[in-house]
């Protein structure tokens, strides 16, 4: 059963028979919206949203997933790829980040993803767009958060992954942002930590 993110919303990364899952999935999808007019239906407009992880030990970033690092140096984050242009907005993935979270170094307490549009459009000008959880075991999706209606932002800090006792917690963040890359969504993201 999925559950539909709100903003600051947390949700345990527990299996519901018990038990912690150990490989989720966080997955971006999007389509450019349409444009409006005779001349701008013939050139297609490309949107590039790029999909990163963040982990943090403590306040301090130690080491970043995106599509020019696939893969975190440990394995235990692997980045899917770059998708320069969106799908056809029909669910699947675009972009997608896999966490074994039984591998993530004892030293990262948290993993923050975030989705930032690369060639500068806002999140006006992008339909069905979506961050979600998935056990990757079973592939059932766990949550989900819309990013279609988020404003005249480029960035959105989507949410975290975070050790808690035992195990995971998914919080979702939904902080809209600016910025083309992860890099200039650091101070933001800090406030979340």
């Amino acid at each position: 059963m999925t559950v539909n993110l709100g903003k600051g919303q947390r949700i345990s990364l527990e299996k519901a028979g018990g038990g912690a899952l150990s490989v989720v999935r966080m997955g971006l999808g999007w389509q450019a919206s349409p444009r409006k007019g005779f001349l701008a239906r013939l050139i297609p407009r490309e949107i590039d949203l790029d999909a990163s992880a963040v982990l943090f030990a403590g306040t301090k970033p130690v080491e970043v997933v995106y599509f020019q690092k696939l893969t975190s140096s440990d394995g235990s984050v692997r980045h899917s790829g770059d998708n320069l242009t969106g799908g056809a907005g029909q669910g699947a993935d675009d972009e997608s980040i896999v966490v074994d979270l039984q591998r993530v170094p004892t030293q990262v307490e948290q993993i923050v993803f975030t989705v930032n549009s690369f060639t500068g459009q806002t999140f006006q000008e992008v339909q069905n767009a979506f961050c979600r959880l998935v056990d990757e075991t079973t592939g059932d999706e766990l949550a989900r958060y819309t990013l279609t209606g988020g404003g005249p932002y480029t960035a959105q800090i989507m949410a975290k992954v975070h050790r808690s006792g035992t195990g995971w917690q998914l919080t979702a963040i939904g902080e809209p942002a600016g910025g083309r890359t992860f890099k200039e969504l650091l101070p933001e993201i800090a406030k979340h930590l």
